[in-house]
């Protein structure tokens, strides 16, 4: 394989240095959290997102004032959001069926698929409000049938902020609250004395928040290990330079250390690119964080072939992967390995974002290489149970379990078998030695 790289990113030592300080801190958080409760949130709460309440759950009248700030326009546009969400999510949960069947005379197996319990939705706000994640956690959530749905996001300017209220609101979250980062996530996981614990925790968020669910998942469910926002843009000729620059630094933009990726069988694509990107850093308002992040996460990757870009994109296991050149249903056919992918010149990761119907919670950090992003089968467990409805089968199944068991050296298990048998079949079974 011939990779050439234009450009590189931050060392991985650099990056692993970083880490280790953010688990420190989360890990002491957490303990606080847990030790004192309803105290250490408070602390918390005025310390970073500088708001002191007796309660931070939001009342039914602080909703409908939030919610009444909003203009009609945005309204609309976050009632069509979550229409297309919605629409998307109720196929996906239609496509998951209940099962019963007879596998075998007399025995009758099946599973149901039933909602979590409750939930933790976060919805990150600090340096954007994050709106479209109400949607895609809380309404995929409501989807699903959850009962008890929490969201929590911080505070803008000490207030509720209007936008993520009503989408929150219109999703069907029970429970909100104005909390923002670890603190947020800690509350709704380990419960407060006024909060309530949940069973599962989902939703974007800062490195603090992916952190503090990573060492809280087991004691809650996660949906998934979700870090900086990761993009690539997979390219070649049948598009120009500042159709790709302009992807990848539209997704630069989340953080300080969002990677962006070019990966281009062009090299003239790729040195066109690396100038568009200066030129629209010159112009773009958030470029003082988009800059950082393709200072120090952005990469430029030049391959040979189109099978040697498929090999790094699969391998890279990004969270979103834009493909644009003259073959994209050959990628679709052929990734294995990250997030979502968007195919196409017409199409974005910002739709994906923001409206277009699919989930915009992802794996991130090769986490595409064992999971998918959030969606409704996420809040639904798939739980399977058994019947046997005659003694025919309780004999012979019995019979097969107990030599089974009895073959493993598990005693007790099969004389849970070899009771079957004396009792619906007779001696006429040959069952385990623990019955002989």
């Amino acid at each position: 394989m011939t990779v050439r790289h234009l450009k590189t990113g931050k060392p991985a030592s650099d990056r692993a240095d970083d880490d280790a300080k953010v688990r420190a801190t989360v890990e002491a958080t957490l303990k606080d959290i847990e030790t004192r409760g309803d105290a250490a949130i408070s602390e918390l709460s005025e310390r970073f997102d500088k708001v002191s309440r007796p309660s931070y759950q939001l009342s039914a009248s602080e909703i409908e004032a939030a919610i009444a700030k909003v203009s009609a326009r945005d309204m609309a546009d976050i009632a069509f959001a979550q229409t297309q969400i919605r629409n998307f999510a109720e196929v996906q949960r239609a496509s998951m069926v209940d099962v019963e069947v007879e596998t075998y005379p007399g025995v009758i197996l099946g599973h149901r698929n039933i909602p979590v319990q409750s939930v933790g939705c976060y919805v990150p706000g600090g340096k954007f409000p994050m709106v479209a994640s109400a949607h895609m956690s809380v309404l995929t959530a409501s989807v699903a049938g959850v009962p008890r749905i929490v969201a929590s996001a911080p505070p803008q300017k000490g207030e509720p902020h209007p936008a993520i209220v009503a989408a929150m609101h219109m999703g069907g979250a029970h429970e909100i609250y104005l909390l923002g980062g670890m603190q947020a996530i800690g509350a709704m996981a380990l419960g407060t004395g006024t909060i309530k614990p949940v069973d599962m925790l989902v939703g974007p968020g800062n490195v603090y928040v992916a952190e503090a669910k990573r060492q809280l998942y087991g004691r809650v469910g996660i949906d998934l290990f979700a870090g900086p926002t990761e993009t690539m843009v997979i390219a070649d000729e049948t598009v120009d330079a500042e159709l790709c620059a302009t992807d990848l630094l539209g997704q630069a933009e989340h953080g300080y250390n969002s990677p962006a990726v070019l990966v281009t069988i062009s090299d003239r694509l790729a040195r066109a690119t690396l100038l568009q990107i200066e030129r629209l850093l010159a112009i773009l308002p958030t470029a003082e964080t988009a800059a950082v992040s393709w200072r120090d996460y952005g990469e430029v990757i030049v391959c040979d072939t189109y099978q040697e870009m498929l090999d790094v994109a699969n391998d890279m296991a990004s969270e979103h992967v834009q493909v644009m050149t003259d073959r994209d249903d050959w990628f679709l056919e052929h990734m294995h390995s990250y997030g979502a992918l968007f195919l196409g010149p017409r199409t974005n990761v910002a739709n994906g974002d923001k409206v277009i119907g699919t989930n915009h919670t992802l794996p991130t950090k090769k986490a595409g290489r064992y999971t998918g992003g959030l969606w409704v089968g996420k809040f639904l467990k798939t739980h399977s149970y058994q019947r046997v409805v005659s003694d025919a089968a309780a004999a012979e199944i019995g019979g097969y379990c107990s030599r089974l068991c009895m073959l493993e050296g598990f005693v007790g298990h099969a004389e849970q078998a070899n009771i079957r048998v004396r009792r619906y079949g007779g001696r006429n079974i040959a069952y385990g030695a623990a019955a002989e």
